[in-house]
């Protein structure tokens, strides 16, 4: 692919796109300082599943981080890459279903397809993790965590694709769409020290 000359004005358009979204009530967005030497440009944003006073979340939190390089590096195949991260805590019997990173995955898939985010060569991990306490941390019980690390080369615009990622990161919570005010379903719902 031919890199396409850029003073950063595209990049300011997407910038743009992204600060102009409206998330769902429930879910707390705010852009946080990106990571260093990605990319020439680059713009990150912190989500929180209804977090509390301090700002911390017992539900489910994550990353967006949309990188721009005019000379298309290969293995993005394209100027554009989303990277993002998302997790939440589950109870420890929906931690033990052998699906569930599947079901993750397919879950950012279908958040994506749902919005007609255009996109390509995707690529990422989905891990489940089931823990016990034990001396000073027994009192915490058993746990489990999902987690979804992926990235992909958008095409388009890109607010469908932030849309998408906030829309992962309520589900992975147990937060259904269009749920605000509801309870969250099957989430850990552990007291943080």
């Amino acid at each position: 692919m031919t890199a396409q000359p850029d003073d950063g004005t595209l990049f300011d358009a997407a910038v743009a796109e992204l600060r102009e979204t409206a998330f769902r009530a429930d879910i707390a967005v705010r852009e946080i300082t990106t990571p260093q030497s990605l990319a020439p440009f680059a713009i990150a944003l912190a989500a929180d599943v209804r977090p509390d006073d301090t700002g911390d979340s017992v539900y489910g939190t994550g990353r967006f981080v949309l990188l721009h390089d005019p000379d298309a590096p290969a293995p993005w195949d394209g100027p554009w890459r989303i990277v993002l991260f998302a997790q939440a805590p589950l109870e420890p019997e929906i931690g033990t279903d052998p699906l569930l990173a599947d079901v993750a995955w397919s879950w950012l898939v279908d958040a994506l397809d749902s919005r007609d985010a255009i996109y390509h060569s995707a690529s990422g991990t989905s891990t489940k993790t089931l823990s016990k306490g034990f001396g000073g941390l027994a009192v915490e019980g058993d746990g489990a965590q999902i987690e979804l690390r992926a990235s992909w080369t958008p095409e388009g615009p890109f607010r469908p694709h932030v849309e998408a990622w906030a829309e992962l990161v309520g589900m992975l919570a147990g937060l259904p769409p269009g749920s605000e005010g509801i309870a969250v379903i099957g989430a850990r719902k552990a007291a943080r020290d």
